[in-house]
């Protein structure tokens, strides 16, 4: 997928381009294989030039952009069922200003056919708390990608449970581990977006 005219087109935020080259990789490969072998990889590269500053908001909303115009492409073929597979809250822990990883999540989440509830970044546990009530949401997808947010992250898993003993969590960001997310309780560690859906399919049953 490195070289690839989708990946590329993905990189640099041109949109038409993204369309055309998922439609010309439709020809001979499988929606799933476009996604985890062009679109994922690109996407996944475009949030690491961010974080490292190397690209700023304006080329990384472009690369989401193009992005999203070849899932369009590659989604048209997916068998779609009517209505939506599940609502899935998304939320970067209070004190933690970055979502660029959740925000990923989300774009592929909702290309899979889940509703998202983005509530965006540096978010209070009692306001995930009360919109997973509210909302009546069996997952929660909670984002930190500073180790000083890691508390906020436990105290956040900890009232749900204590409220909310059925919601299933999962925890991802740089700065966890596996390990770590068990030790804190979560149900699910995603080491990526592609993680993300595989959890999400898992816990809505769907192949």
């Amino acid at each position: 997928g490195g070289g690839s005219e989708l990946y590329r087109a993905i990189v640099r935020g041109m949109g038409a381009a993204a369309a055309d080259a998922a439609v010309a990789l439709l020809k001979d490969h499988s929606a799933m294989e476009i996604i985890n072998g062009h679109i994922i990889p690109a996407l996944g590269r475009v949030g690491e030039e961010f974080e490292k500053k190397r690209i700023f908001l304006p080329q990384l909303l472009m690369s989401a952009g193009a992005a999203t115009a070849a899932f369009g492409q590659v989604r048209a073929t997916m068998k779609d069922g009517c209505g939506t597979k599940g609502r899935i809250i998304l939320a970067t822990v209070r004190g933690d200003i970055h979502d660029i990883g959740k925000n990923i999540v989300k774009l592929l989440l909702e290309n899979y056919g889940y509703e998202v509830i983005d509530l965006g970044r540096d978010v209070s546990c009692e306001t995930i708390l009360k919109s997973t009530q509210d909302h009546n949401v069996r997952l929660v997808g909670l984002s930190a990608l500073m180790t000083t947010t890691l508390p906020a992250m436990e105290q956040t898993i900890k009232v749900l449970r204590q409220n909310l003993p059925d919601c299933r969590i999962m925890v991802g960001g740089a700065v966890l581990t596996g390990e770590y997310a068990k030790s804190i309780g979560a149900d699910y560690f995603a080491p990526d977006a592609a993680g993300a859906v595989r959890i999400a399919e898992e816990v809505f049953g769907q192949p």
